[in-house]
């Protein structure tokens, strides 16, 4: 999203190109290179990149055989920097190499006037140079280099920082103080007491680094449920890494219901969407009728009484509208047909019309009442929450989706954990979001830090991440959806296998939110994730042909046909696909399901 550039900033910019800053006082004869690894030849080693933004590379490079490539993502820059010990009121020169558009290089905490100079644009190596003078209490610096926010990567190299060189960095104390807090069945949250010198901790699982933060807190994520796993840690400065700290162990939970309500699952599930309250182009479709192989049928839809009610309703698509409808007597019937057969059939809740904003705890009562009476009187497995359009949005400064306060989702969340606890351990619980509500979450979060944005930009990442444990199975609809940015900060496009296996792999490797490290989202189980398409060209945009659809499938769970992108792993046990809609594949001669149940999972 385009920002405004600070005032000061380009008049920064403009004395730097018109060679005012050549004006400063030289170094004086003492003077040292301080700048650890200016060079990156040892890697990131010294250096410290917000949310992963930053990676060595060996072309470009403007000197020896490395360079730093960061790539902004979201509310994040992809700053670089390291904290340099020097000595008060004394001047130092900064410099770099840099390429890219919006380059900045600077200095922090110095005492005096802190400085920057940045460039618009540098398709070629460009040097940028700036000069500061420290405090009379200054010890250290921090200097860094960053791009702009929704700019491509951009490269720097031979960074250095020359002056007179401070007292030695002291190697910081092991953290004390280490404990975890209450593990779900793939995370745990640990804290610690900060060190003092410390830039940075590095979080262990047994004898593995898991991850590097700057706060005193991390999540472990992408663990196995009902599992115990060791913890330490250890501060880092410019000195090098402490000794870790005591140990703590922590068990993951089993999850809710012990697998998130998949019992009667089979290993690969078909997912579809029965149109049974209207009708479409698409033509009406009985219960009786839904071939064998769907394994989840979910009814569309119950909606609202009013937006914001709470009080969901379903009926019958009317015979006026849908002539060949069966009564409610052979509904039932055929409902519980299925069910003998072994198949879930839930009510789903939202849809493209049917908005429901819970924002009263009045709401969401009658959510839960309403919903529990659709369930009962149709004996239904369970719920799938489909809402679409301004159902879920993020108020103004709820910008953790680990414990979010708008109303709207903190309602949500408390009334389906109520109806998880109503019926039990066999309840089915799935969730069809858009790709706008859940991976975009990775470049924007809400209405960001400085507002402004969408409210609801990832705005179901917080009820997906409270319900995890009772999550069966997340379908993100992947159509009817703009370009969106994976894992490998490269934007992906509906219609191909390319933009299912980058938005599915963002769902199992977790990802950071709006990226801040210190917020990831993370990784849900494979079996509780399918991929969400349209079952023909009349169904939705970004309809993916079954050759496609293939491709995906092989590269997310064998890792053979994934093109150019890289997946961060193999998931043989994601869980299948869904589809809308079962009547829109019935239209198009069962195209969709015929390509599921043929398909080779081996």
């Amino acid at each position: 999203m385009a920002r405004s550039r600070p005032l000061t900033l380009i008049l920064a910019g403009a004395l730097a190109a018109g060679g005012l800053l050549a004006l400063t006082p030289g170094a004086q004869a003492a003077d040292a290179e301080l700048a650890r690894n200016g060079g990156f030849e040892a890697g990131l080693d010294g250096w410290t990149c917000t949310a992963g933004s930053g990676a060595v590379v060996t072309s470009p490079v403007h000197g020896g055989t490395k360079a730093l490539r960061a790539t902004p993502a979201g509310s994040d820059n992809a700053r670089c920097s390291q904290t340099v010990t020097v000595k008060p009121n004394s001047t130092y020169a900064l410099s770099g190499w840099v390429r890219g558009s919006y380059v900045y290089l600077g200095a922090t905490g110095t005492g005096t006037t802190d400085v920057s100079t940045w460039t618009g644009s540098a398709p070629d190596w460009q040097k940028l140079s700036t000069s500061f003078t420290t405090g009379p209490s200054t010890t250290s610096v921090t200097i860094y280099t960053h791009g702009w926010y929704g700019t491509p990567a951009y490269q720097a190299d031979d960074l250095s920082l020359y002056g007179p060189g401070g007292d030695p960095v002291q190697l910081p104390t092991a953290p004390t103080g280490l404990a975890a807090g209450s593990p779900t069945s793939t995370t745990v949250p640990l804290t610690w007491s900060a060190v003092s010198g410390a830039t940075s901790y590095h979080v262990y699982r047994g004898t593995t680094k898991i991850q590097t933060v700057t706060g005193t807190s991390a999540t472990a994520t992408g663990l196995t449920p009902s599992t115990a796993y060791t913890f330490q840690v250890s501060a880092v400065n410019a000195a090098g890494e402490s000794p870790k700290s005591a140990a703590v162990t922590a068990t993951t939970t089993s999850g809710g219901g012990g697998d998130g309500g998949n019992q009667g699952l089979p290993a690969h599930a078909l997912v579809g969407y029965l149109h049974a309250s209207f009708a479409n182009g698409s033509g009406y479709t009985r219960m009786a009728d839904v071939p064998d192989s769907w394994d989840v049928i979910n009814l569309a839809f119950g909606e609202p009484t009013s937006v914001t009610s709470g009080d969901i309703r379903f009926k019958l698509c009317p015979a006026t509208e849908c002539p060949n409808v069966e009564s409610e007597a052979e509904f039932k019937a055929a409902i519980k047909a299925k069910q003998a057969a072994g198949k879930k059939v839930l009510i789903s809740i939202g849809g493209q019309n049917g908005q429901v904003q819970l924002s009263t705890t009045a709401a969401r009562d009658a959510f839960v009442t309403s919903v529990s009476k659709i369930i009962d009187e149709y004996g239904l497995d369970g719920l799938d929450i489909d809402f679409e359009g301004h159902s879920l949005s993020l108020q103004n400064g709820d910008t953790d989706f680990r414990n979010p306060t708008s109303p709207v989702v903190v309602n949500l969340i408390q009334a389906v954990k109520t109806l998880k606890a109503k019926y039990g351990a066999k309840f089915v619980l799935t969730m069809a979001p858009e790709t706008f509500f859940v991976q975009l979450g990775y470049q924007f979060y809400g209405s960001g830090p400085w507002g402004g944005q969408d409210p609801r930009a990832g705005a179901y990442l917080p009820v997906i991440h409270a319900l995890r444990d009772d999550l069966t199975l997340l379908h993100v609809q992947d159509y009817n959806s703009g370009p969106i940015m994976g894992l490998d900060n490269q934007y992906h496009s509906m219609g191909g296998a390319d933009f299912h296996i980058a938005m599915t792999d963002m769902l199992l490797t977790g990802f950071p939110v709006a990226g801040n490290a210190d917020r990831f989202f993370p990784a849900l189980r494979a079996d509780q994730v399918a991929i969400g398409l349209p079952a023909s060209t009349q169904a939705g945009n970004g309809h993916t042909s079954p050759a496609e659809v293939n491709k995906a499938l092989n590269c997310l769970t064998k890792k053979v046909d994934c093109g150019s992108y890289q997946t961060h792993g193999t998931w043989p046990a994601l869980r299948g696909l869904m589809t809308w809609s079962i009547n829109w594949d019935r239209f198009n001669q069962w195209e969709f399901s015929k390509n599921f149940d043929s398909y080779n999972w081996s």
